[in-house]
């Protein structure tokens, strides 16, 4: 099980050049950048965590800016998108974005892509939250028709566009691992349609090993699963590890040196406890 780090790269913390430095350096496996375009003032759609929106929200780099930054900054740490929010996004100018950081770190990306839960930013992008999850699929399947033909096309009810020219291709074959975030009850459908790993929210309790191994049922190809946003308790680590968890991926304040460092060690306390150091 590989051990990695979640971050929302603001403006006023720690730079993302920076975090990815030190993730490397310290022995993580990979490091995870959110997404929102921007937060609608109404906040008419709730928050998931359940309390006020965490500031971090509203104050966060472009992904692929951010993404850039941390792949140039290393040369062995994976770097991903925790999550891209690609139904706010047009395919084309997505599948170059993915292909260049990809190319460019030497096929290091991990495209973690969702769809989001804040309905006003997704109508402010165009998109319609009743047919979101449609779109979600065709756009996914248009950015790998791009990646992997020389001469793409893609005919969809939301996504058309007739034969098009698009280098460089990604580094990886036949294009960047599809992480398929999200905790819904369609997720799973979705992550056996076009994706290569679920990408979940911790949850305690059960459930969430209940779905793993529903996915794997009915799964005829290898996915891989890993979890984000998982507690510093090497008891949870250690029943990730069990389960045949692929990864595991922390949160770290968008902070100062002082916070970041004390989210760090949290983290490896626990990944050492239940390596039994």
């Amino acid at each position: 099980m590989d051990f990695g780090i979640g971050y929302f790269p603001t403006h006023d913390a720690v730079g993302p050049g920076t975090v990815a430095r030190l993730a490397e350096e310290r022995g993580h496996e990979s490091l995870f950048f959110a997404e929102h375009s921007h937060i609608p003032a109404s906040r008419e759609s709730p928050y998931p965590g359940g309390a006020a929106l965490p500031r971090k929200y509203v104050h966060t780099y472009d992904l692929f800016v951010a993404l850039t930054a941390a792949a140039t900054a290393t040369s062995t740490l994976r770097v991903g998108s925790g999550i891209c929010l690609v139904i706010q996004r047009d395919p084309i100018h997505t599948a170059r974005e993915v292909a260049s950081l990809d190319h460019l770190s030497g096929g290091r990306f991990e495209f973690g892509v969702g769809a989001g839960w804040n309905r006003e930013e997704m109508a402010n992008h165009g998109t319609d939250p009743r047919t979101r999850m449609a779109l979600f699929q065709e756009r996914i399947e248009a950015m790998k028709a791009i990646w992997t033909q020389d001469e793409a096309s893609y005919h969809g009810q939301h996504v058309d566009f007739d034969r098009i020219w698009q280098w460089p291709k990604p580094a990886q074959r036949p294009h960047p691992p599809v992480l398929v975030g999200g905790n819904g009850p369609t997720v799973l459908d979705r992550v056996l349609a076009f994706g290569d790993a679920w990408f979940p929210n911790y949850e305690r309790g059960e459930g969430l090993l209940d779905r793993v191994e529903e996915l794997r049922a009915r799964a005829e190809r290898p996915i891989e699963v890993g979890v984000i946003g998982v507690p510093a308790d090497p008891a949870v680590l250690e029943t990730f590890q069990r389960a045949g968890i692929r990864r595991v991926v922390r949160w770290l304040p968008s902070a100062g040196f002082g916070p970041l460092e004390q989210g760090f060690e949290a983290w490896e306390r626990a990944i050492a406890e239940l390596h039994g150091e």
